[in-house]
């Protein structure tokens, strides 16, 4: 018997289509997506299995709603099985986020990462730039100071054993969640990837750092990361969202440490703001590191930033110690390197 136009057989759902619904329907209907949930809705976006139209209204009803941190650790749990790395809990002693890019200042926290790597910490830095214009992004900062980004996975670990420190760009190890990055200037606004890259830590480190711009953001990394079960993890609200300590004012670190969370404070540094350079001339970090460049803000911006990492790499117990440490560091660096 064949059917009117009336009575034709409906299209059968999308099975992404679910996913939309439960964060879209309504201030009444909607509800967050469990963990399960989460993971689920990303491997289908990382897999190709779900439509553009799907993907862009998926994306920015979680961006107007904002992630649960269960969200967020199932969206993890999903890109982190999409890059296939191998776990190497010796190859990276910090994963160093980096994907905000800076605006106001130079990328000072470049400098805290490298002076790690001088001392034979191995840190590993993942971002992503160009998406937002008007900003300077650590893999195009790098060339400032002769080291080149890896270009694959490959390359970055023979880059971390042989200088303790490698910058990759999330195209080469989850190029999906990069191409959605890249959305931006289409979309108007950042989207979910933007936080979720933070947390990936490829190379799946024991310990972690992050930055974030708006502060809501921060416990919900700090909490994402407990049920992520990553062992260390500290999350601040970094000057312009990179992972930097701004000296002019209060800091709040929120941390895990197996499973216990922690905040603490760490106070301003100076009295008074700075006001922000005229121009950011990169090719002061260089000068910055070699000792022929002064700058009260970048040198306590290099030591408070290091000074963060090296509580939570639990090389120091207190800020007192740690802020010792990362001095005793700065003026013992190799001032010969990045000339």
């Amino acid at each position: 018997m064949k059917l009117t136009h009336h009575e034709q057989t409906p299209s059968p759902e999308h099975a992404f289509a679910q996913y939309i619904r439960i964060i879209g329907k309504g201030k009444k209907g909607s509800r967050p997506l469990t963990k399960a949930e989460a993971y689920t809705a990303m491997r289908l976006i990382l897999t190709n299995e779900v439509e553009p139209i799907q993907l862009g209204a998926f994306l920015m009803l979680m961006r107007v709603k904002e992630e649960t941190p269960e969200e967020l650790a199932g969206f993890v749990l999903a890109a982190r099985e999409s890059a296939k790395l191998s776990a190497d809990h010796d190859l990276v002693d910090l994963d160093w986020s980096s994907y905000a890019g800076k605006r106001r200042h130079l990328p000072w926290f470049l400098l805290s990462a490298l002076l790690l790597a001088d001392k034979g910490i191995n840190v590993f830095m993942h971002g992503a730039g160009g998406h937002t214009s008007g900003r300077l992004y650590t893999q195009d900062m790098l060339k400032y100071l002769g080291i080149n980004p890896a270009t694959s996975v490959t390359e970055a670990k023979q880059q971390l054993k042989d200088t303790h420190f490698s910058y990759l760009s999330l195209e080469h190890f989850c190029p999906k969640l990069y191409e959605i990055i890249e959305l931006r200037p289409l979309l108007g606004l950042r989207s979910p990837v933007h936080t979720l890259v933070r947390l990936i830590n490829p190379f799946n480190a024991t310990h972690s750092i992050q930055g974030i711009f708006h502060p809501g953001y921060r416990p919900v990394h700090q909490e994402a990361a407990a049920l992520l079960q990553q062992p260390h993890a500290a999350v601040l609200k970094g000057e312009g969202g990179e992972t930097e300590r701004n000296p002019d004012v209060d800091c709040l670190v929120q941390s895990v440490h197996n499973g216990e969370l922690a905040d603490e404070n760490w106070p301003a540094l100076f009295t008074r703001r700075h006001v922000k350079d005229e121009e950011m001339d990169p090719s002061h970090l260089a000068l910055i590191w070699q000792g022929d460049l002064q700058n009260e803000y970048a040198e306590q911006t290099i030591l408070g930033t290091t000074a963060i990492a090296l509580k939570l790499l639990g090389k120091a117990d207190t800020q007192i110690a740690a802020y010792q440490l990362a001095t005793d560091y700065w003026l013992s660096r190799d001032k010969q390197k990045f000339s």
